[in-house]
């Protein structure tokens, strides 16, 4: 699979071709739904929390009587039932993380970016850089290469001018050839990459 490489004024200035091992494979969609999945239960951060009937304070005495009224029987004015309760079966802080086999990443990522190479969804450009930190300047470049909402920039290393250029775009996200996730991948309309970048995806994914 070959696909065109542009400069940052959105000129074609080559051809890169696409390994077969990453970009050219069937995409597993129960796969990449279990990495997905996994990727937001690692995010949360479990901090919710309620009290129970034996947490809120007071409710130590029995609001009337238990027969002879013609109310219904009551031990607490705290009980679930009453404002001002506990909560049944309250939240409380814990961790929603756990792990996903190796391969099974591997083959999520490398389906995500099949999926996007199948799409025409993948822009190499031959190299991103800045020499001053300019979100216009970044703005511009993108609007060059048609690439308008939710696009992900992928470098091969950190570049501060680049990530400072880009981060006040709304819809542009930032990442790094060796940090690309699942989800960032299928959240994002396009991915835009430099050759470098291209070369060290194929390097590590391979």
């Amino acid at each position: 699979m070959k696909t065109n490489v542009y400069n940052m004024s959105g000129a074609q200035v080559g051809e890169v071709e696409l390994s077969d091992v990453i970009f050219g494979i069937e995409p597993n969609v129960s796969v990449m739904h279990d990495v997905v999945k996994n990727h937001l239960a690692n995010c949360r951060q479990g901090t919710q929390s309620a009290l129970t009937r034996a947490e809120v304070s007071g409710g130590g005495k029995k609001p009337w009587r238990q027969k002879g009224t013609g109310r219904a029987r009551q031990g607490s004015t705290r009980a679930p039932q009453w404002t001002h309760g506990g909560i049944v079966f309250a939240p409380k802080p814990r961790d929603y993380s756990y792990r996903l086999n190796k391969k099974v990443r591997r083959l999520a990522i490398k389906s995500a970016l099949s999926s996007k190479a199948q799409t025409n969804d993948i822009v190499v450009i031959d190299e991103i850089k800045m020499d001053e930190i300019k979100t216009k300047v970044f703005k511009k470049f993108l609007d060059a290469v048609k690439v308008d909402r939710k696009a992900l920039v992928i470098t091969a290393e950190a570049n501060e001018l680049v990530v400072k250029s880009a981060r006040n775009i709304e819809g542009v996200e930032i990442t790094f050839a060796n940090l690309i996730n699942v989800y960032d991948v299928l959240n994002a309309n396009k991915l835009v990459m430099d050759k470098a970048a291209l070369a060290k995806i194929e390097e590590v994914f391979a």
